[in-house]
């Protein structure tokens, strides 16, 4: 019986010391960048040594799945299941996005810096598509029933995507100074006016 209390003690030190190395990732994503962060100064503010860090995560990619995991966990995409209930698109469309966008001021700090540093880091580039890619496809699904449709739909598709870009909201709320109810209506009216004749 020692024997097991001794090997779940040690698996708890093992996962609360990996827990600590990716909170300390995430935290200083959110405040410098992942470009910008050192593995000293992860460990240093993890509480660890450099070789430490390393036996948990061997790589860049390792560690970038593991923050934006955590990340996520902590700050979850907007659900869109509950927006099928609607029935009108264009109400849809506005409640997706006001709720997106709520999001998007919520974790505006953290997705600016990764925004800015996928742009030229490859390992960051895949681990952004591979963890807000499935999300905003489910998004995407949902919004696009009953607007991406007809002659236009390739029109509509293309301005629901605009619509749904981080930049995009940037460009609104911080750019042009919109609140979050006039960046969605905005948005709204220029995604049905490009699947309209």
């Amino acid at each position: 019986m020692p024997r097991k209390y001794e090997l779940k003690k040690r698996a708890e030190r093992q996962e609360d010391t990996r827990r600590r190395i990716v909170q300390a990732a995430v935290d200083l994503h959110g405040t410098i960048g992942p470009a910008r962060t050192t593995v000293s100064a992860i460990a240093e503010r993890a509480g660890v040594q450099r070789h430490t860090y390393y036996r948990y995560f061997p790589d860049d990619r390792a560690l970038g799945m593991a923050c934006s995991g955590l990340h996520m966990e902590q700050n979850p995409v907007p659900d869109p299941e509950p927006w099928r209930e609607i029935a009108d698109p264009a109400d849809r469309l506005a409640q997706g996005l006001g709720e997106l966008y709520a999001w998007y001021e919520r974790t505006e700090q953290m997705l600016t810096n990764v925004t800015r540093d996928a742009e030229t880091d490859p390992v960051m580039a895949e681990v952004s598509a591979l963890r807000f890619g499935p999300p905003l496809l489910a998004i995407v699904e949902v919004l696009s029933k009953g607007l991406v449709e007809g002659r236009h739909r390739r029109r509509a598709q293309a301005a629901l995507m605009l619509a749904l870009d981080f930049r995009t909201w940037r460009s609104l709320a911080r750019d042009s100074g919109l609140s979050r109810k006039d960046a969605v209506a905005t948005m709204v009216r220029a995604v049905r006016c490009a699947g309209s004749h």
